[in-house]
């Protein structure tokens, strides 16, 4: 199996930038696809980022042109950096590990990380 836990958030203003962590740890990191969730309080959550196992990436219309994941399998960590943050990017952050290997899903989180986008 696959933990992960999520480090960086944390109190910008609006237009601020911020960085997000995701370390793993288990077997076979580079084989998962990557993904940054997010939910706000009494909201669904929602995909940000996406970066599949061969390095291609996704993003949410909302986020697009602001935000970049990125991957570091050497040291099995993957990233989301934010930039031009809005108050609407407010919160809690989750990272994802998610694989199907011969029809058998893996899916794993992280316990989230706070971002609050506030003058």
């Amino acid at each position: 199996q696959v933990q992960l836990v999520e480090s960086g958030g944390g109190l910008v203003q609006p237009g601020g930038s911020l960085r997000l962590s995701c370390a793993a740890s288990g077997s076979r990191f580079s084989t998962y696809d990557m993904n940054w969730y997010r939910q706000a309080p009494g909201k669904q959550r929602e995909l940000v980022a996406t970066i599949f196992s061969s390095g291609n990436t996704n993003y949410a219309d909302s986020v697009k042109g602001r935000f970049t994941i990125s991957r570091d399998n050497a040291n099995n960590a993957v990233y989301l950096q934010m930039n031009s943050l809005k108050p609407e990017d407010t919160a809690v952050y989750y990272c994802n590990a998610h694989r199907i290997l011969l029809r058998v899903p893996s899916d794993y989180w992280g316990q989230g990380t706070q971002v609050t986008v506030s003058s």
